[in-house]
Formats: C-alpha cells, sequence, structure tokens
C-alpha cells in the first residue's frame, strides 16, 4: 500500500475538509441565492432571473454535499453514527428543507398563480436559509462538545436535546455560517444576474460580508477568550487500529488556540476568513464581482479551516465524558478501507471537477428580464 495507516488517518482528514470547501463554494451560493429570492427580486420576473443564475448548476453542486456526507461515513464511521444521533432532528430539518429545492425549481414556474409561485418562493427560501443556518450551528456544538459516549460495544448514546443544540455561541455560528452562504449568493447574483437585480445583489454583498467579519470575529474572541478546549493527555500509537476509549482527554481553557502556537502557519485560516470577507465587500463596493466570487471563496475556505485547525485532532469531542472523544486518530475506518477510498477519490474527483468546470463554461452567460421574456416557456 502507497501510505501507511497514520498517513491515511491524516489524509482522509484533509479530503474531508477538502469535499466540505467544495460544498460550500459551489452549493453554497445557490443556497445563498434561494436565501435572498424573497428579497432581491421585487415581482414575478425578477425572481425567475435569480431562479436561472442557479437552476443548471443546483443539483450538480448538490453532488458536493452528498459525496462529503458519504464520505463521512466511509471514512469515519464512528463519527457518523455519533453525529446522526446526535444531531437526529436537525439533519431532518435540513433534510425537509432541502425537499422544497428540487420540487420548487420544478414546480415553480408551472402555474402563472402568484399566490402558487409566492408559495414557493418562500419555499425555496427555506431551503436555502435553514440549511446553511443549521450546519452552523452543528458546527458551534461540535466546537462546544457534544454530550454523547460509547458503551463497552462503542455503540453511542445521545444525551441531548434538539432544543439543547440552541447554546449562544452555536448560534452565533449559526449566524456565520448563514451571513457567509448569503453573502457567496449574493456574489453570484452580482455576477450573473442582469439589471435590476444585480444591483441589489451588489448591495447585499457588502451588508452581509460585513455581517460575516463581525460575527466571525466575535466567535473567534468568544472561543479565545470564554470556551473551554480539549486537549489529548495520553493515546495510543497513531497507527494503532482505532479504539475510543483508549486516550485520555482533558477540558482545559485555551486549549483550541494551543494549534496556533505549536503551528503559527494555521493564522492563515482566520486571517483568509477575515480578510476574505472584507476583500469580498470592497470587490462589490468597486464593482468586480468575478474577484468578489474568489475572495467570498477564500473566506468560506478560511471560515472552514479554521474549525479544523483549532479543533485539531479531535473530530467529535465529547463533554460528556472527554475521553470518548472522537479524533481523526481514533475513529477512522480500517487501513484498506482508507486506501480503497483514496485511489477511488483520486481517480474520480479531477474528473467531476473537468466535467463540472466544464458545464459552468457551456452555461455561462448573464441572465436577464428580456431573457426571461423570450425563454418564458423553457426557463425556471
Amino acid at each position: 500500500m502507497i501510505f501507511d495507516y497514520e498517513t491515511l488517518k491524516l489524509v482522509w482528514w484533509v479530503l474531508v475538509g477538502v469535499l466540505l470547501i467544495g460544498f460550500v463554494i459551489t452549493d453554497g451560493f445557490d443556497m445563498g441565492a434561494g436565501a435572498l429570492l424573497p428579497f432581491l427580486g421585487k415581482n414575478d420576473e425578477e425572481r425567475r432571473v435569480i431562479i436561472n443564475t442557479v437552476g443548471p448548476h443546483w443539483d450538480g453542486n448538490q453532488v458536493w454535499f452528498i459525496t462529503a456526507g458519504g464520505a463521512i461515513f466511509a471514512a469515519w464511521p464512528a463519527v457518523y453514527a455519533a453525529a446522526f444521533s446526535g444531531f437526529y432532528v436537525a439533519m431532518l430539518l435540513v433534510l425537509f428543507a432541502l425537499f422544497f429545492r428540487p420540487v420548487g425549481f420544478d414546480y415553480r414556474s408551472k402555474v402563472a398563480d402568484p399566490r402558487w409561485r409566492n408559495t414557493w418562493d418562500w419555499g425555496l427560501f427555506a431551503g436555502g436559509a435553514i440549511p446553511a443556518l443549521l450546519f452552523g450551528v452543528a458546527f458551534g456544538n461540535v466546537i462546544l462538545g457534544v454530550p454523547f459516549q460509547f458503551d463497552e460495544f462503542l455503540r453511542p448514546t445521545y444525551t441531548g436535546s434538539f432544543f439543547g443544540l440552541l447554546r449562544p455561541f452555536a448560534l452565533l455560528a449559526g449566524v456565520v455560517s448563514l451571513s457567509m452562504l448569503v453573502t457567496h449568493g449574493a456574489v453570484w447574483l452580482h455576477l450573473r444576474a442582469g439589471s435590476p437585480v444585480q444591483e441589489r445583489a451588489r448591495k447585499a454583498t457588502m451588508g452581509a460580508a460585513l455581517v460575516m467579519f463581525v460575527a466571525f470575529a466575535l466567535a473567534g474572541v468568544w472561543l479565545a477568550m470564554g470556551i473551554d478546549g480539549y486537549r489529548i493527555i495520553s493515546q495510543p500509537a497513531l497507527d494503532a487500529l482505532p479504539n475510543p476509549l483508549a486516550k485520555s482527554v482533558e477540558i482545559a481553557a485555551g486549549a483550541w488556540m494551543s494549534n496556533y502556537t505549536t503551528y503559527p502557519w494555521m493564522m492563515v485560516a482566520p486571517l483568509l476568513g477575515l480578510g476574505g470577507a472584507l476583500a469580498t465587500a470592497f470587490m462589490a463596493w468597486i464593482n468586480r464581482p468575478g474577484f468578489g466570487f474568489v475572495t467570498s471563496s477564500l473566506a468560506m475556505s478560511g471560515v472552514i479551516l479554521t474549525a479544523g485547525f483549532s479543533m485539531f485532532p479531535f473530530v467529535m469531542p465529547s463533554i460528556t465524558f472527554p475521553s470518548m472523544s472522537l479524533t481523526l486518530w481514533d475513529a477512522p475506518s480500517s487501513h484498506l478501507t482508507l486506501t480503497v477510498m483514496f485511489w477511488a477519490a483520486a481517480i474520480f474527483v479531477p474528473i467531476i471537477l473537468i466535467y463540472t468546470t466544464w458545464t459552468y463554461s457551456v452555461m455561462w452567460g448573464r441572465v436577464t428580464v428580456e431573457h426571461i421574456r423570450e425563454h418564458d416557456h423553457d426557463a425556471y
């Protein structure tokens, strides 16, 4: 095998992060556009402009979300089991909200009744805003620690509740997530929509990017000064067979900041998140949406990398029994499974990237009200 077990564990931690970043960059803009739909589109034609900027792409973008979920299941089965047990109600809400997207895109414009279309417009809003908010809430709870434990057979038991997820820091993380996806969606509309949606999207980009900057900065200060982190005291060899019960973990003040002292280069991530948000607002101000899409993508990458770097090597800490926390060293699948998955990813991810790039180039162009009028019967 080309990689030893320890290296593969680290490789899959990186690859899961890459898949999450790919998800927020691609699926993020159509979720953000959906969340902005009722506000930036003042009439039916303008809302159809917004929908048709993302209509050819949203289902392909969704593949990144499905792939990231599948990768977590295959690479970290213990994390998948504990997370789906603990966040079950929240994930059902995300799933139900996502139902509005395919149905809304396909059926919204098939009936000319304004009440029918307005209802689906708010459904598309829910399909974009609710998942964006709850993804952030979930990440915030992971940083705070999740109330779960394992028995002697490594069966997870979750002792919290849905309303227990709505902790103040987790809600702030939800604001970070929602604002960054709304920013990305607004940048996309600034880039792809015609007037007057384009100008409204430019203003929305500046406002949402500033909200993202403030919320992310507050979350960072709160994490550094008011939230205890987790630290490994002892553990088996990093290439040992996975066993979440074999290590010792303590909760300590400032532990989530220790990686930035040990690995100073990790500071690139929070600086990228903050700087990217400000740069996106500036690019909107000077009317450069192409550069704005790049800086928005970098900002979201910085936010996700900040969460990963802060928690490394933890993947899902347990607030009930800290020593039962899951890390990238003791939560993965077997060496053979990770190896097979690595080669599958090495072959198919580049193919997906090439195909996705080709589809965007073929279907590129600005969507205007005039375009919608000319293609009334075949546009979304």
